[in-house]
């Protein structure tokens, strides 16, 4: 394939589920082409037959066969005609170009040459991530390297080839990545040995040998040239040296294997003598080994954090152990929820961490996720101004308005009643869902804007000050959500929904909310976002005012008191008077909403606050002070 060719299969688990299908039609044009191929084939063995018995049996007998004019002339019509057919047979070539169209015509919906380099990096983001032992990963197993117990033991495992392996390993080759392309070309060579090839292979022994000698010499050149440069390791140069030319040995040894099935291979005996005399010279010989070091990660700083809690739990405390956590049955105050609670369970308190149990059902779920299928696009992340994709983030999604769709309407006013919040646009954003790819994963990130230039900004959406993201499928390993400063993660919990904060009472960001999809091992995870934006305003006392705390006391975004609150946010913003006009209507629907049974005292409260911060005139507040 060339190396333009762009793909974005291994993104999305839905993508190579739907790339099993493709497979199967491969294998139905595949049964095809074999059994034009065994009909061609038994008719030659028919004419191999048919020639072989004549030379067993007429042209043995004690009398001249030629004497028989017939005889005669079937000879040289076979020599002439019949031989020439078969040798020049143009069946096989139409039956493989046949083969050659169908695939052709499939070429569109096949994985793409990215395709194949994402689903590599898959496999060694969590080889990285959960530390896992390479040679377990190629016998099928998820283990270790400080535990041989399976991480995760599957029903039904599947093994690595030594061409797969070649594979893996060639990708971090062409990156320059030799950590991870020693530890896989290994694997490779290992499983190369002893075993013949096959034609739809695309590495061999030959391949795996050289490429594992030369990993060998980059990685310890880039080390030692590292050591070289750095003035505080001057000193121990030497030593350092010392213990690296067990590796250039085995890169020789490892060059020497390779001449023995390639003896004419200039270039290898051009390394040979290289490897020769960097040990003859250079280096006293030892049989020390190389200690691999893993590539730096752009959050190399949270990185080790963010590993160990994707195998663990970190320190969440447990509900025993601190009061202030708790489960129970939540009302949030709703009339809507008194029949039928939600299950609430307290994750943490900072960074406020709530996770709903049974949020969606079966039935809902399997909906959105059908609904969001044809949507689905590679997922981008703010770059700047601007947004795009990146490695550290590895899903789809689809955006899902209400108005296309009913249960995403039901979903929002669920939303409404269990946080207070209006999560109808532009309020908010709108449902995203997202379908995690091979390894999925998304490294430890904010929600919320922590640039001026970001794209929310530019938007006018305001910053995203909570978030709720519900589980719409299991995961049967890995996929958790980490909270890195916080130090604990939560696993996926089928059909629950997690809600925090982004931001502070003040509008500020908090950092505690930095977190992280952890890369999914078995499983095909999918999640559906919705994020909560807040519009700035100047006044620090209506920032303060207008926190999620306070709306969490209405009901439902169709109350008519808050659509009035919001209306008269938005003219005393622009323009900066009122009469005694327009509160009489405005009284007249708190009264209302009191009528109702709604706590509308807090809301004259607030109303009254943001009077006095935008006009801080006492006769004008005389009116309500009576009322």
């Amino acid at each position: 394939m060339p190396d333009e060719s762009f793909g974005e299969m291994f993104t999305s688990m839905l993508s190579v589920n739907q790339a099993v299908s493709a497979e199967r039609k491969l294998i139905d044009h595949l049964i095809i082409y074999i059994e034009h191929e065994a009909q061609r084939l038994e008719d030659i063995k028919r004419f191999f037959s048919r020639v072989t018995s004549l030379h067993d049996g007429i042209y043995n007998e004690p009398s001249d066969p030629i004497a028989n004019p017939i005889a005669a002339f079937k000879l040289v019509k076979r020599l002439k005609s019949e031989w020439l057919n078969v040798v020049h047979s143009t069946e096989a070539e139409e039956n493989i170009k046949v083969l050659r169209e169908d695939y052709r015509r499939m070429e569109s919906s096949l994985p793409k040459l990215e395709d194949l380099r994402g689903a590599a990096h898959g496999l060694m983001r969590l080889q990285d991530v959960y530390n896992l032992h390479v040679e377990s990963l190629v016998r099928g197993h998820f283990q270790q390297i400080s535990d041989p117990v399976d991480f995760y033991k599957l029903s039904v495992s599947d093994m690595l080839s030594g061409d797969d392996c070649f594979l893996v390993g060639k990708v971090a080759y062409d990156l320059e990545d030799y950590y991870h392309s020693v530890l896989w070309f290994e694997e490779a060579v290992r499983l190369f040995r002893g075993t013949e090839w096959s034609p739809e292979n695309e590495g061999t022994l030959e391949d795996a040998l050289d490429h594992l000698a030369f990993s060998h010499f980059k990685e310890i050149k880039n080390q030692l040239k590292t050591w070289i440069t750095s003035p505080h390791r001057r000193c121990f140069f030497q030593a350092d040296l010392n213990s690296k030319t067990g590796n250039i040995s085995h890169a020789l040894s490892l060059s020497r294997e390779l001449l023995l099935h390639d003896p004419m291979n200039r270039r290898v005996h051009f390394n040979v003598e290289k490897y020769e005399k960097l040990l003859n010279e250079n280096l006293p010989a030892t049989s020390s080994g190389l200690t691999l070091k893993r590539p730096d990660g752009i959050y190399l700083r949270t990185r080790n954090a963010y590993e160990q809690l994707c195998q663990t739990k970190g320190s969440q405390p447990k509900h025993f152990e601190n009061p202030s956590l708790f489960c129970d049955y939540f009302t949030n105050g709703s009339p809507a929820l008194f029949l039928q609670p939600i299950r609430r369970e307290i994750i943490s308190l900072q960074p406020y961490v709530v996770l709903f149990h049974g949020f969606v059902t079966q039935a809902e779920a399997k909906n959105i996720r059908k609904y969001a299928m044809p949507g689905l696009r590679r997922s981008v992340v703010a770059s700047g101004m601007n947004q795009a994709t990146a490695e550290y983030r590895i899903s789809k999604s689809a955006w899902l308005k209400e108005s296309a769709h009913e249960v995403v309407g039901k979903l929002d006013q669920r939303i409404t009643l269990v946080t207070g919040l209006n999560v109808q646009p532009p309020y908010a954003e709108y449902l995203q869902v997202v379908n995690y790819g091979i390894g999925g994963h998304y490294e430890p990130h904010f929600d919320h804007a922590t640039s001026d230039s970001s794209p929310l900004y530019r938007l006018k959406t305001g910053n995203r000050v909570a978030t709720i993201m519900i589980y719409l499928s299991p995961v049967q390993a890995g996929g958790s959500t980490a909270f890195i400063y916080a130090n604990f993660s939560v696993p996926v919990v089928q059909n629950a929904a997690l809600f925090w904060w982004n931001l502070h009472k003040n509008g500020q960001g908090n950092v505690d909310t930095l977190h992280a999809g952890c890369p999914v091992i078995v499983g095909n995870k999918w999640g559906m976002f919705k994020n909560k934006n807040f519009h700035k305003v100047t006044c620090t006392a209506v920032t303060n005012i207008v926190h999620p705390k306070i709306i969490i006391l209405s009901s439902s975004t169709h109350s008519p008191l808050v659509q009035i609150l919001f209306k008269f946010f938005s003219y005393v913003q622009h323009n900066r008077t009122y009469t005694e006009e327009w509160w009489k209507p405005l009284l007249y629907i708190l009264y209302f909403d009191l009528y109702n049974g709604c706590q509308w005292l807090l809301f004259f409260n607030i109303l009254q606050k943001i009077l006095f911060c935008l006009h801080p005139k006492k006769e004008t507040h005389k009116s309500l002070e009576l009322f």
